[in-house]
């Protein structure tokens, strides 16, 4: 167990960064009333614990994997927690050409991810 977790700890703090920083990014659009500057300190505040975690994150799985592969698996986290954060906290209707974009994007990641 202790020899994966350099494998996969990269994978699981990148995930829980992301939910911090789609909702530092985005969270701020379901209420609108929030001034501009609040807003902007919001956001602010949410992503220091998403740096929290990215940096460590990288750290970590630079022991393990390329900064190319890192930085792909982290455009494919991206496109998954943003799609579940605009779904289910934004309400907003999934397009199927939204899927098929991502899917591209993913199908790109894989390229750099798996055939280094």
């Amino acid at each position: 167990m202790i020899a994966a977790w350099p494998k996969f700890a990269p994978w699981l703090l990148l995930i829980a960064s992301n939910v911090f920083m789609t909702f530092a990014w985005y969270g701020h659009l379901k209420n609108k009333s929030l001034t501009l500057p609040l807003a902007i300190l919001s956001s602010w505040l949410i992503a220091l614990p998403e740096y929290m975690l990215a940096v460590p994150a990288n750290r970590l799985g630079h022991q393990v994997y390329s900064t190319a592969q890192l930085t792909t698996g982290q455009e494919a986290i991206t496109l998954i927690v943003f799609t579940l954060f605009s779904y289910f906290y934004l309400g907003e209707a999934l397009k199927w050409t939204t899927f098929l974009g991502f899917a591209l994007i993913i199908a790109g990641a894989a390229l750099v991810f798996f055939f280094r």
